[in-house]
């Protein structure tokens, strides 16, 4: 049951989440906010920080680590394998119809739809990345609530990227740096 289960969810989540791996954040959020306890926002954010530095694609790491969280080693395969497995059939129906109407008034418009609602998702997702790992809604006090080693560091790695234009493992390296420095 717990596998099916596995493979119901992000087979949904696959389908249902457009723009790529960062986009399926939405969704995770909301399996963490009805997960009885198995899975929490914040287990959620420290699971996205080791998917963006490990190979691979973000959404697939991420759902083989909930699902190796909720199951096993073989609830990690059936996440991470029915989170793919919808765009592989979307992708070879579009395919074969694309050709055949790519000059279409009508493709050209869907197409131009789902730019802004893969934008608007992952933006959502950025958003929900971001106030994950700068808010502490559970500080008790109210100028505890932003988490202000870790804004210093977002805000430094900001301007850092916006100016130098690095390559990413330099900003990725540095900031575990300060992490491990500001013991975060």
């Amino acid at each position: 049951m717990n596998q099916f289960y596995l493979f119901i969810t992000f087979f949904k989540i696959g389908l249902l989440s457009v723009g790529g791996g960062l986009a399926t954040l939405p969704f995770l959020f909301e399996l963490a906010d009805n997960s009885d306890g198995w899975l929490s926002r914040e287990i959620l954010g420290n699971m996205l920080a080791v998917a963006q530095s490990a190979p691979g694609a973000i959404g697939a790491n991420l759902a083989a680590y909930v699902g190796f969280r909720y199951d096993t080693v073989l609830g990690g395969y059936i996440a991470a394998i029915s989170l793919t497995v919808p765009s592989i059939i979307i992708i070879l129906f579009v395919a074969r119809a694309l050709n055949a109407f790519k000059e279409s008034a009508v493709v050209k418009s869907l197409f131009s739809g789902l730019r802004p609602a893969a934008t608007g998702l992952l933006s959502a997702a950025a958003f929900g990345a971001i106030s994950l790992s700068l808010w502490n809604a559970a500080a008790p006090i109210w100028y505890q609530f932003l988490r202000w080693k870790e804004s210093l560091i977002f805000i430094l790695i900001f301007f850092l990227i916006w100016k130098f234009k690095k390559h990413p493992i330099v900003y990725i390296l540095g900031a575990g740096a300060l992490g491990i420095v500001l013991k975060l």
